[in-house]
């Protein structure tokens, strides 16, 4: 069984990760370019927004004991296949953690741009995983 506040405590502090994501998607690429403290916010903020889906996604999987996880791109596939998201979801998912890794491990060669980009097209994402972790409370 799931542990609520688990969940719960990860929730909020997605949303609070989000919140402050959506205010930097509100400037312009040439803003956001031209500060350092903005992008670098944003690659940060998006970083834990990633690590607080990921841990959720573990946690759920170990507690209902869904699957075996191996690495963390092994958690979207065991939610598709365990009916929890579609096949599109499981891909942008994937994206995400694809991000994350950039963001961690080839943080010398970080495309800002793409950062501008991710914060304007797919903040969704990140609504819909989390309207899919408050379900388990």
């Amino acid at each position: 069984m799931v542990r609520p506040e688990v969940i719960r405590r990860r929730l909020e502090r997605l949303a609070e990760y989000i919140a402050i994501l959506e205010r930097l998607a509100a400037y312009s690429e040439d803003t956001f370019l031209a500060d350092p403290e903005r992008y670098g916010s944003a690659e940060r903020f998006l970083q834990l927004a990633l690590e607080s889906v990921l841990d959720m996604g573990s946690h759920v999987i170990a507690d209902e004991q869904l699957g075996t996880v191996n690495q963390s791109r092994d958690i979207p596939r065991v939610f598709r296949e365990q009916g929890y998201i579609d096949a599109d979801m499981e891909s942008r998912w994937l994206r995400m953690i694809g991000f994350r890794n950039i963001l961690v491990h080839a943080y010398l060669d970080i495309d800002r741009q793409q950062v501008h980009r991710f914060l304007t097209r797919d903040l969704d994402d990140f609504r819909q995983l989390q309207r899919l972790f408050a379900a388990f409370l």
